[in-house]
């Protein structure tokens, strides 16, 4: 556990210095905090490649990693995240990440900047 935490903290770290390159390494980490914890710091690097790495949890299993990549994808306004996150709203199988998508999308559309 303390490993994870460790990790999680390296992740965020990196994510406000924005190392994208680093934080895209542990984007498949079998770990859902980790994961998440990557979700947070790609929503601190405004960059469409940013928004890549978040579309990647957008798909991920686990409905807290996708809401949480959900908010980061609206935090920097990734249009290359609009489209997935409709997708969610609409049938995401975890009704709290479809609320959160909702939301979300709600938000894009309306306050969307291209990189």
């Amino acid at each position: 556990m303390a490993r994870e935490d460790a990790l999680r903290d390296k992740i965020l770290k990196l994510g406000s210095k924005q190392k994208l390159a680093a934080v895209l390494k542990f984007l498949d980490n079998p770990n859902d905090d980790v994961r998440m914890a990557v979700a947070m710091a790609l929503g601190m690097i405004p960059t469409y490649d940013s928004g890549m790495g978040l579309i990647e949890l957008l798909r991920d299993p686990s409905p807290m990693v996708r809401a949480t990549a959900i908010n980061s994808a609206t935090e920097i306004h990734a249009k290359n995240c609009e489209e997935y996150i409709r997708k969610l709203a609409i049938s995401d199988p975890d009704p709290n990440s479809r609320m959160i998508a909702k939301r979300a999308f709600e938000q894009l559309k309306d306050n969307v900047i291209t990189y």
